[in-house]
């Protein structure tokens, strides 16, 4: 790309998040946009994670554009593969392709407080953008605990999400460190080619049966002929989950039933005492994401299957020694460890109006308005940022949300006319945060007893959203100014006489308003 190259909007990341806001950039009529993709292809994690039965836990029909229905799905749990051939079809389906920019990887993003745009540095030239709409996602940069004597193991080693497809495991034995949702699928995947599976467990998870069926022909044909039968469907999905969000923020003591149904569910699998009291969790179901599947007690019930209830803590030349020192021998290491959530590396790339980035910016702690805008960061958004995300739902759902707070941002700079810029204030950004993190203190991912890859450092859950999906589109549905500063060119980064009074003007009245009735 051409250095002088200028657009109004860049869109970073083409996974759900960027390609549904190239998609609602088109809607508005915006074509002047660019969408920076580091890869060479669309798709995001479903691009990325590619693991033997890589498969979403979230059924197909809700985890798909709601202004881009899919009647096609083979299965009621679509497989990566069928995902990520949806966000192929997506991309054509809109004419997006022109505006990508693939093999453009994101270096640095600098706020320029006289021109009021964004510097953007990439592996492929220099552009700059009136607004920038980070959408990378957090489930993006693999995360590998440091553990000592990794760089001494003799065989392979890689990530779930770094899938090493040309490496046979057949014979092999392999170490599986983790027990998330990844792990979940790769175990019953990889269990019948691997001569010996050692599973490195630190915590288990509650593990609910996985009611996965193929979707039959004359049910594609009735959603394809009357496409108002699969957004009923679409409906009774969302509407089962809305309901279900009572019990895990408010009444986290309803979920007893729940256990019973996944002890249950393991005492079909696995008939050795033994090894259920190692797979049985000893915190409140929900307090780490209830995870799917109907074939991983099964596999870890072969015999050629170990589960080690502790985490790996050492490796010397191919053995694995284990928190509790037993050890295991390995050809191979997977870690299914999850990703950089709570401090996700775009963070380090994105410097404000202060000269600091946005890492450091949030060193105490993720935050930003609505999920969407953080202070001293003018006319930059996120999608799926801080407490947007779910435990029960779709994100998808919490997606299209920001993406209308993103439509009604672009139309204020519009009404605000001129160069003008937003930024988010922090009163508003510390206000929305408390209110959210109030919220937070009495669901079961607060109080329920496990340390889950929702908190932070400092042990405050900074990425899932303590309420239903749709009070999170009532809070999202417009911008209200009066948590905003309006920059004015020429103006040095401070407001504007014009952007004050428009500020007091949008109203205190209206931000506190909004506030109250979205976040209380």
């Amino acid at each position: 790309m051409a250095e002088h190259e200028h657009v109004r909007v860049a869109v970073i990341g083409s996974g759900f998040g960027g390609l549904g806001a190239a998609v609602r950039l088109r809607r508005e009529g915006i074509t002047d946009f660019v969408v920076l993709e580091r890869a060479g292809s669309v798709g995001g994690t479903w691009r990325d994670n590619s693991y033997p039965g890589c498969a979403c836990d979230v059924p197909s029909h809700l985890y798909s554009f709601s202004f881009a229905p899919n009647p096609e799905w083979p299965r009621t749990f679509s497989g990566q593969r069928h995902i990520r051939a949806y966000l192929e079809h997506v991309t054509d389906l809109f004419g997006l392709r022109p505006h990508i920019r693939f093999d453009s990887e994101v270096k640095l993003m600098t706020w320029d407080g006289e021109g009021l745009r964004w510097r953007i540095e990439t592996t492929r030239g220099t552009l700059t953008a009136d607004v920038v709409v980070s959408a990378t996602g957090p489930l993006s940069d693999p995360r590998i605990p440091e553990i000592p004597g990794l760089e001494s193991f003799p065989g392979k080693v890689f990530h779930s999400a770094r899938w090493d497809h040309d490496h046979d495991l057949r014979g092999k034995r392999v170490a599986m460190v983790g027990t998330g949702a990844s792990a979940i699928q790769i175990v019953p995947a990889i269990q019948p080619q691997a001569g010996r599976l050692t599973l490195f467990q630190r915590t288990p998870p509650w593990v609910m049966p996985r009611i996965d069926r193929a979707i039959s022909g004359p049910e594609r044909w009735l959603h394809r002929r009357l496409p108002v039968t699969a957004q009923a469907r679409r409906g009774l999905l969302w509407g089962i989950r809305e309901l279900q969000v009572q019990a895990f923020t408010k009444r986290p003591d309803e979920l007893g039933l729940v256990e019973r149904i996944a002890k249950r569910n393991m005492a079909r699998a696995v008939k050795d005492p033994e090894l259920r009291a190692k797979l049985t969790p000893d915190y409140r179901i929900g307090c780490k994401r209830i995870l799917l599947s109907s074939e991983y007690y099964p596999a870890l019930a072969r015999p050629n299957v170990d589960v080690v209830a502790s985490g790996l803590s050492e490796i010397r030349g191919s053995t694995m020694v284990a928190a509790d020192g037993s050890e295991a021998e390995a050809d191979v290491i997977i870690f299914g460890t999850g990703f950089h959530v709570t401090d996700m590396p775009i963070a380090e790339r994105v410097v404000g109006a202060e000269g600091i980035t946005l890492a450091e910016s949030w060193k105490n702690g993720m935050r930003a308005l609505r999920g969407a805008s953080a202070a001293g960061f003018p006319n930059w958004m996120t999608i799926i940022g801080p407490n947007t995300g779910l435990g029960n739902s779709s994100m998808i759902l919490m997606i299209e949300s920001q993406l209308n707070y993103m439509a009604d941002y672009l139309r204020q700079l519009d009404v605000l006319g001129g160069r003008a810029a937003l930024d988010a204030r922090p009163a508003a950004v510390e206000d929305w945060n408390h209110r959210v993190q109030e919220r937070m203190k009495r669901t079961v991912w607060n109080t329920g007893g496990c340390t889950s890859w929702y908190l932070d450092a400092s042990g405050r859950n900074t990425t899932i959203w303590p309420g239903t999906t749709t009070e999170f589109r009532r809070a999202t549905r417009r911008v209200d100014l009066g948590e905003y500063t309006v920059i004015r060119a020429g103006s040095a980064g401070d407001a504007s006489p014009a952007g004050a009074r428009e500020r007091s003007g949008a109203g205190e009245r209206t931000g506190a308003g909004e506030q109250s009735g979205a976040a209380a």
